[in-house]
């Protein structure tokens, strides 16, 4: 088997060539392979329809890899400067035309090279993404957002970490719903501790750890946090948290600073002391990623997929995409998340607000008595009765018909004699 060789760009060095190459090619090459882990070939055709903003997410053919914020402000800001000229995300400098994957490897070289460093290619810088990603999580997570067979992370990427070994602990394919009551009584044990206000800002905000460690008290404006890409409003648990920790350290700058040096926290010390408090409260099998997740099924997007159905009585999959700046998939299972909440109906293929249509399981009893009672309906009057649009009334007489329940007679249904 062929020898992994990673040579490991130095941190500083990336910085200064990425603030160097801020808006050209070489800069979105170079920022997608370090900070997010792509090969060439998914650089090459990667398009802007593959990043979802709203999650923060690269959504690639075989697999979908989170992005921090810093990098969807950044991806963003590039592609409102295109006003949306072309789809695809890397174009050359000079004709603002896709590049060839050799040009790509050159631009990335010619960038390194000038930065001095010299021994570093465009693999390595995924290479470097796949090792800081198991500096703070467990191989089977690797895997999945990078693509690498978990059978070869240890034999590849083992030897370049401080332990000699990758880490073995379990993660779920999919996220663990936290036992609320325990994960309450931690927070009020842990309240004002750096663990207890990372589990607040994690799991009633959704905030990500990187934006957590450099989070600021001049980012706090009433009951609202300031980010740089969006503003979050607070709940009132958090914002009494928050009230009580600034009134104990009133001259702090950041909300999360290491009691020896007064500086903020690094991101993997902070993980591991949250880490260590979950484990201490019987609650190993939660990460943070579990707790934003369950944020983001609470509130992602309610509030303006609510907001445009008591405007528009109904959504289907794609407005809700329109409306929500995500992919189809990703829309699709936001409204499969209302409706197992019981804040959606669905109907065919469009959603209602649960409390402004009949449900489906009573639609035939409801239809049934209306024709009791009146003797006879129209189309529309059972449109206006289950409060859908009337197109979708069609599949459900028709149902009807085909059971022998109702008849139809010209444009009128009737209950069928001896049905």
């Amino acid at each position: 088997m062929q020898e992994y060789i990673v040579n490991r760009p130095d941190p500083n060095a990336m910085k200064q060539i990425l603030e160097k190459n801020f808006e050209n090619a070489a800069g979105v090459i170079l920022r997608l392979a370090w900070q997010a882990g792509l090969l060439r070939d998914e650089i090459h055709t990667l398009t802007w329809g593959q990043i979802d903003f709203l999650d923060n997410q690269i959504l690639l053919k075989d697999r979908t890899v989170p992005i921090s914020g810093e990098l969807a402000i950044w991806l963003r800001a590039l592609r409102e400067g295109r006003s949306h000229r072309s789809e695809v995300v890397v174009l050359s400098d000079r004709d603002q035309k896709p590049l060839k994957p050799q040009s790509i490897s050159r631009l990335a070289r010619m960038a390194l090279d000038a930065g001095g460093q010299t021994g570093v290619r465009l693999i390595d810088l995924r290479h470097d993404f796949v090792l800081r990603q198991l500096e703070t999580e467990d191989w089977q997570y690797v895997s999945r957002i990078t693509g690498i067979e978990a059978a070869a992370m240890n034999v590849h990427f083992a030897q370049h970490l401080e332990h000699r070994r990758v880490s073995t602990r379990a993660r779920r394919e999919e996220a663990q719903p936290p036992d609320e009551f325990a994960l309450w009584k931690l927070l009020q044990a842990e309240r004002l501790s750096p663990a207890g206000v990372t589990l607040w800002l994690t799991w009633q905000l959704g905030l990500r750890l990187e934006e957590i460690v450099t989070l600021r008290w001049d980012q706090l404006h009433g009951e609202t946090l300031r980010l740089p890409d969006r503003i979050v409003p607070l709940t009132s648990g958090v914002l009494g948290v928050l009230s009580d920790l600034r009134a104990a350290s009133p001259d702090a700058v950041y909300i999360l600073t290491a009691p020896r040096s007064g500086r903020p926290y690094d991101r993997t010390r902070l993980s591991k002391i949250v880490r260590t408090a979950l484990v201490r409260a019987g609650l190993d099998n939660i990460t943070l990623r579990d707790l934003r997740l369950d944020c983001d099924i609470r509130v992602g997007g309610e509030n303006e997929v609510t907001a445009f159905l008591r405007r528009h009585q109904s959504i289907t999959r794609n407005e809700a995409a329109e409306l929500l700046q995500v992919s189809a998939s990703t829309a699709y299972n936001r409204l499969k998340q209302m409706v197992r909440r019981g804040r959606l109906t669905q109907i065919g293929a469009r959603y209602y607000l649960s409390s402004a249509v009949v449900p489906p399981e009573r639609q035939t009893e409801v239809i049934l008595e209306y024709l009791d009672r009146e003797g006879f309906a129209y189309r529309q009057d059972i449109a206006r009765l289950l409060k859908i649009d009337p197109r979708q009334c069609r599949p459900i007489l028709q149902r009807m018909v085909n059971a022998g329940q109702i008849e139809q007679q010209r444009q009128r249904y009737v209950v069928k004699k001896n049905a």
